[in-house]
């Protein structure tokens, strides 16, 4: 896995970087899917169920299917075969196809050193390799996980983008303490499931978006600066001149750096070490 760059003919080009892709499947090595496996992705440009912009500078970006991803490895002591590596236009990590001994087919999120033909297992028997599942009363403490999850079968909901991963640090009684990627350390319970492995395409923190147009594929739309704005319309805009901006916040006025804004207290007996 690397990161491929161009020849600067043109201004976009000269810092422009992009995925090789090598570690992927040709699409015409890829197994035909069954339908089930994509759903359709309606825009919602940045709108609630209100039709309120509650996500700013959302909007337009290419059209995608959605790849309806196993999170919750619920398909348990039924062994499975990697049979392609394939990109997500919905998620920054890449996903691979699994297909099961009973003929199921099921996408999961492909970890790093997970090849096409590996063998793929959920189960409390299962080594401890690449992709497999396994709770975490089953799996050595030290080892690198992804896909955690917060409540016993609820599904995966940490460490899922590219490149991340979760460590198992030790287990107490009916706990077991996990250092998250951001590097706080939470108690999560002995039953909760996660898969082994760092997840792949290591080097998407490495590219360059290059160019406007790029961005815009994306769906991400132009972003206008605070200090660029009216006072009206902006805590941080007016001023003689280029004003700095003063004390960094959002339009509605709340810090942006350094605030906390977590308000969880049924959940906060479980974390151990602040990532701060």
């Amino acid at each position: 896995m690397a990161v491929k760059s161009f020849n600067p003919t043109t201004p976009s080009n000269r810092y422009r970087t992009v995925a090789d892709f090598s570690v992927l499947t040709p699409k015409s090595k890829q197994p035909k899917k069954p339908k089930r496996l994509t759903q359709a992705l309606k825009s919602k440009g940045g709108r609630n169920n209100t039709g309120r912009i509650t996500m700013n500078h959302q909007g337009g970006g290419h059209k995608k299917m959605y790849r309806v991803i196993d999170f919750k490895r619920d398909k348990r002591d039924i062994a499975a075969k990697v049979a392609s590596i394939e990109y997500d236009p919905n998620r920054t990590t890449y996903i691979a196809l699994l297909h099961y001994m009973d003929g199921e087919k099921r996408y999961i999120l492909a970890p790093h050193n997970l090849n096409v033909g590996d063998p793929v297992l959920a189960s409390e028997e299962a080594d401890i390799k690449p992709g497999n599942n396994l709770s975490l009363a089953s799996i050595p403490p030290g080892t690198l996980l992804h896909n955690l999850e917060a409540e016993p079968g609820r599904g995966g909901k940490f460490a899922r983008t590219a490149g991340t991963y979760a460590q198992l640090m030790a287990k107490e009684g009916e706990y077991c303490l996990v250092k998250m990627p951001s590097g706080e350390v939470r108690k999560l319970h002995r039953l909760c499931k996660a898969s082994i492995g760092q997840l792949g395409n290591l080097e998407h923190e490495n590219i360059t978006i290059g160019k406007a147009g790029r961005q815009r594929w994306l769906g991400i739309r132009p972003t206008t600066r605070g200090v660029a704005m009216n006072p009206i319309d902006h805590p941080m805009g007016g001023g003689e001149g280029k004003a700095s901006g003063g004390h960094p916040q959002s339009r509605w006025g709340t810090p942006a750096k350094g605030y906390r804004t977590r308000n969880n207290k049924r959940t906060q007996a479980f974390i151990v070490k602040r990532r701060k």
